[in-house]
């Protein structure tokens, strides 16, 4: 086994486990709505437990999925062009992060109180 199919197999890892994230973070989410609708039955108070709740564990999948393209493209083939698309996915995935956490916590993050221990 070569180099190249290790780093393949730890990229191929890395996504499989984005993939159980996303569906343990979903399935999770699902059962504290509807719990959350039992004890309440409010609506919107439901709608957001389950956005922040699968929020989280999206969040989580995506730097999961960066770690899994850093592996995948740098260590297998590491040419110029390569790179560059990496450095567009990461992009593209860090705006993505960005904002979930902001629709998530409902304010910039510069714009949070911080809070005394």
């Amino acid at each position: 086994m070569t180099f190249d199919d290790v780093a393949r197999a730890v990229g191929r890892a890395f996504e499989l486990t984005a993939m159980a994230v996303l569906t343990i973070a979903f399935v999770i989410a699902v059962v504290s709505a509807v719990s959350t609708w039992r004890a309440s039955r409010d609506n919107q108070l439901a709608a957001r437990a389950l956005r922040q709740n699968f929020g989280g564990g999206l969040l989580i999948a995506v730097e999961i999925l960066v770690a899994a393209d850093l592996v995948s493209t740098v260590a297998v083939d590491p040419t110029l062009e390569n790179v560059g698309v990496l450095g567009l996915i990461v992009l593209i995935r860090t705006f993505l992060s960005f904002s979930l956490e902001t629709e998530i916590e409902g304010t910039f993050p510069w714009r949070r109180r911080v809070r005394p221990d």
